[in-house]
């Protein structure tokens, strides 16, 4: 099953995604929900993120050749952690698909994307081992990232780096039973191929970040994961259009505009 949150004449609801169309429910799918016999055509849907978390979870560094390459970059050795590195993110960043990221004014030419997994919590998790995490997973969407680089140098609480308006892209869907172990992510600028990796080669799953999370910070349903991003990412300007898709859930896109 996919759901979906989309907009309708009495505002934000949350609905089953249909091959043609999305089926409205009453309530919700983490607290119970009705079916309201209202349909909205998929292809004129206005889709918006799939979920407002209560907390908004990311954890960096997930991707050997993410640390390699951005490593290499830097002119740094890679540093690998032991442990998840988890960080936090602003509501307030997020949108939908389709919508458009704004480039601040004032960001340098490293804007940049990255290709996320994102998983859903469905379930209360305190200090829950992996296994009892993976129960816990709700479904599966997809999220974009945005990073501004020379502001990520010098802002250690990335609230300008990684939260600023527009800055958190996620979406279309929430997918439920997908194997995160057969996914592929693969990136398009502009139409073009840039990028193409195996999606669960992570070196902490998606059990056990959630699992390291649950130890400090219980979660709850609806919140969200994001479990980072492979390779090096390309620069983003206004103008270009960036389609993010995971096999087993869809395609994210969005459009760059100047602020």
């Amino acid at each position: 099953m996919k759901w979906c949150r989309v907009l309708t004449e009495t505002g934000p609801r949350f609905g089953i995604v249909g091959k043609e169309s999305i089926e409205i429910v009453e309530g919700t799918p983490f607290e119970g929900y009705s079916r309201a016999s209202q349909h909205i055509a998929l292809g004129v849907a206005k889709l918006l993120p799939p979920v407002l978390p209560g907390t908004f979870y990311a954890i960096g560094s997930n991707y050997r050749g993410h640390v390699l390459k951005m490593a290499e970059a830097r002119g740094q050795k890679p540093v690998f952690y032991e442990r998840p590195r988890v960080g936090y993110r602003a509501n307030s960043a997020l949108i939908g698909h389709d919508d458009d990221i704004v480039k601040p004014p004032n960001a340098s030419d490293e804007f940049q994307y990255e290709a996320e997994l994102v998983a859903v919590i469905g379930k209360r998790a305190s200090n829950v081992s992996p296994e009892e995490a993976s129960d816990c997973i709700f479904g599966w969407t997809i999220g974009n990232d945005v990073s501004e680089r020379i502001w990520q140098q010098s802002d250690p609480t990335n609230i300008r780096a990684k939260n600023a308006d527009t800055f958190k892209p996620m979406g279309p869907w929430i997918a439920q039973d997908v194997d995160v172990s057969s996914m592929r992510t693969r990136v398009s600028l502009n139409k073009m191929l840039v990028h193409d990796f195996a999606t669960g080669d992570m070196l902490f799953d998606a059990p056990t970040v959630i699992s390291e999370i649950s130890r400090y910070n219980t979660l709850s349903p609806g919140d969200v994961v994001w479990l980072g991003t492979d390779d090096r990412p390309r620069n983003l300007k206004p103008g270009d259009v960036l389609e993010i898709e995971i096999s087993g859930i869809g395609l994210l896109r969005s459009r760059v505009v100047a602020g």
